[in-house]
């Protein structure tokens, strides 16, 4: 074949032959032969879900008749049955509405004996206070037996000050010439008011306490460092194994020397004051604490009278023309003056403007109060 001369070569697809066509239909005629196959087989499946559908039917047909049966056959039993059982709810009513009256009487009885009992148990269980025997007495009948000091805050107004006088007669002098001219400079002085200082005193106080089922007071304490022996004390009652739970307070009552603990959960607090002393470890070692009930109070009673303070004097109107204290200073010296009407000042106290101060009166004895 020359150079030049054309040619083609042409590739039949292997399905185009003849071989590959018998190939074919013998595929074909393999799956027509599963298909047939399956195809009985799910007929074979229908007519058994068939049957099986069939004899369940005819189960349930049998299971409804008996059902029927056994109804009709207990519907006059059941009958009878409400009749005794409807007399029988009449009587449970009764008898609920009387267990009820019981119950109800029966707790307010066991209120009031536990109210009268925990009553009982805080006075018997009270924290230890030591007392010391100072030599001193007195006729029986002249002796007080109970005694409570006022301790009052005064809340004062800004650019006044308040002088406790030692003598009484001083203070009414003051009083009594009421404007006072008070020199804080070379041609230069103030005006000042005085006025009687009033204070609200309780003339009767009722109260109604109950035990807080949430607090409990500690005595018994060691002197140390207060907020190492708070830390101290929280730890140990807020573990379950010492009868205690988790702490949501802990704080020092400084006039008592006690402490006050309260929990998160109610009725932790009855079965430490049941067991009543307890061994906390404090300073390197056991140490026994007393736990008494805390007890909740509520004002019921009360009854108030104004009170005039014989000796303390309210000055009004004070200007700050100076320092703060130099102009107390020179407020003290005016009034210590016998010239200006004055005596010996046993206690002075001045708020300026802009700043809040309170003064506290405390009782020290019949007519005679202390600043």
């Amino acid at each position: 074949m020359s150079s030049d001369e054309d040619f083609s070569l042409v590739l039949e697809k292997p399905e185009e032959t003849l071989e590959g066509i018998q190939a074919s239909v013998a595929s074909y005629k393999k799956k027509h032969d599963q298909l047939v196959e399956e195809q009985s087989e799910l007929i074979k499946a229908r007519d058994d879900a068939h049957e099986m559908a069939k004899k369940f039917k005819e189960r349930s047909e049998k299971l409804s008749r008996d059902l029927n049966e056994e109804k009709n056959s207990n519907k006059q039993k059941i009958e009878d049955e409400k009749l005794k059982l409807d007399a029988l709810k009449v009587e449970e009513m009764e008898l609920m509405k009387e267990i009820q009256r019981v119950e109800a009487a029966l707790k307010e009885e066991e209120a009031e004996n536990q109210h009268l009992r925990q009553q009982t148990d805080v006075f018997t269980a009270v924290p230890e206070k030591k007392v010391v025997f100072t030599g001193e007495t007195t006729k029986a009948a002249n002796a007080q037996m109970f005694e409570m000091k006022p301790r009052i805050v005064y809340p004062m107004e800004e650019g006044t000050a308040l002088i406790t006088f030692e003598e009484e007669v001083v203070a009414k002098k003051i009083l009594s010439m009421k404007k006072h001219q008070v020199d804080v400079a070379e041609e230069c002085s103030i005006t000042v008011e005085a006025r009687p200082v009033q204070l609200m005193l309780p003339k009767l106080v009722e109260i109604d306490s109950e035990v807080c089922p949430q607090r409990i007071l500690i005595s018994n304490l060691p002197k140390m460092d207060t907020e190492m022996l708070l830390n101290k004390l929280e730890i140990h009652f807020s573990k379950r194994k010492h009868g205690g739970g988790e702490v949501d307070v802990c704080e020092m009552l400084p006039d008592s020397g006690t402490v006050v603990l309260k929990f998160v959960e109610k009725n932790i607090s009855k079965g430490l004051t049941d067991t009543e002393y307890h061994d906390v470890k404090l300073q390197q070692k056991k140490h026994k604490v007393r736990v008494t009930p805390f007890l909740n109070g509520t004002i019921t009673n009360l009854k108030t009278k104004m009170s005039v303070c014989p000796r303390t004097v309210l000055l009004t109107g004070i200007y700050p023309a100076m320092e703060h204290e130099t102009l107390q200073d020179l407020l003290e010296i005016h009034f210590q003056k016998s010239s200006n009407g004055g005596g010996e000042i046993e206690a002075f106290l001045y708020n300026p403007l802009g700043q809040q101060t309170s003064a506290l009166f405390e009782g020290v004895s019949p007519n005679k109060e202390e600043k």
